[in-house]
């Protein structure tokens, strides 16, 4: 492995079982790799004491200057935006909302030459030199399904986004959790051009994936050849990513656990949607029900078995069906706002 490429996910004291889970299995399926954690927010204690017993290879970045300059560039994008701010704060957040999620740009101007980005709600499943090899030829690899589906990248409703870009180009489309580049591949010239375009452009960003949809953005902009391993392999070689779909196999080999789609081995599972409350309270021992829950106990707790909870009885679900007398409770209080209202 190149002492040039590495990985960084993006991480606080909010999902520090996720990223521990993460770890483990980077460390698992994909060792060698240098990990690098970006910190979503200053929440971070508990965070930079779990690095600090990983091996050196695991560490917090720490350019402020980066940061700094990340985030503005981001409140820059959201200032030009028609009705970002003021939709935000109708929702009581002030300024950008979710601010740390653009800090996954600082990889562009990180340690590493190359690297994959992860959210931290991942697990890595298997070697991931197939993500990082088509860089040789590519600027950018993906391996995801979102072309299927243009409106959490961009604001489909808007006039102008068919006059930005053509059907083909929205086929490059991808999911920010998951993606590869190098550093370097967008330019200061660039960005500063970016920035200027997004003046009169903004309108076509989706302002409920904020870092998702401008990454796009940049990347269909200024026309980098995007590889996507979801459209690129044979059929019969692909598999999905997300925990949304549920035929996955499971199988466990000792120390590795592992996912397969029709045969095929997982490069990783994306526990896209999921609340990172629901890992806590799975991780502090109430019984909680969701996808491939097995997979990410095992790798959460690799090296401290004895720690993890101990369930008894059925698992609950997420969402608590509501019982009878709740549903007409329910349908009352609706009755009798919406007659309020008329």
């Amino acid at each position: 492995i190149p002492v040039s490429c590495g990985i960084y996910t993006l991480a606080n004291d909010k999902v520090l079982d996720q990223l521990i889970a993460l770890l483990n299995s980077i460390e698992t399926n994909s060792p060698g790799y240098p990990v690098c954690v970006i910190p979503y927010d200053d929440n971070t204690e508990k965070l930079a004491a779990v690095i600090e017993q990983r091996p050196d290879h695991v560490t917090l970045f720490d350019d402020m200057a980066a940061i700094e300059r990340w985030e503005a560039f981001a409140a820059e994008i959201w200032a030009s935006h028609p009705t970002a701010l003021e939709s935000w704060g109708d929702r009581g957040v002030q300024g950008v909302n979710r601010l740390g999620m653009h800090r996954r740009f600082c990889a562009f101007d990180g340690p590493f030459e190359r690297y994959i980005y992860l959210d931290a709600d991942t697990l890595v499943l298997d070697k991931l030199d197939s993500i990082f090899a088509p860089l040789d030829d590519w600027d950018w690899v993906v391996y995801d399904f979102q072309y299927k589906d243009v409106t959490h990248v961009f604001n489909a409703e808007s006039p102008q986004l068919p006059t930005l870009f053509t059907a083909e180009q929205l086929t490059h489309i991808f999911c920010a959790g998951m993606y590869a580049s190098r550093r370097g591949v967008f330019t200061a010239e660039q960005l500063s051009w970016i920035l200027e375009q997004l003046k009169s452009e903004a309108g076509v960003l989706y302002i409920n994936g904020p870092d998702q949809s401008i990454v796009n953005y940049m990347v269909l902009k200024l026309g980098l050849s995007v590889h996507n391993l979801s459209q690129q392999l044979p059929p019969d070689r692909r598999t999905g990513c997300c925990v949304t779909s549920p035929h996955f196999e499971r199988h466990f080999e000792g120390k590795v656990a592992y996912l397969c789609d029709r045969g095929n081995r997982l490069t990783y599972l994306h526990y896209i949607g999921l609340s990172s409350k629901y890992f806590t309270r799975l991780c502090q021992g109430e019984n909680l029900d969701f996808a491939y829950r097995d997979v990410f106990l095992h790798y959460r707790y690799l090296h401290a078995p004895d720690e993890q909870p101990q369930f008894t009885g059925p698992p609950q679900p997420l969402v608590r069906r509501q019982t009878r007398l709740e549903k007409g409770v329910n349908q009352i209080k609706s009755f009798f706002k919406t007659s309020l209202r008329s």
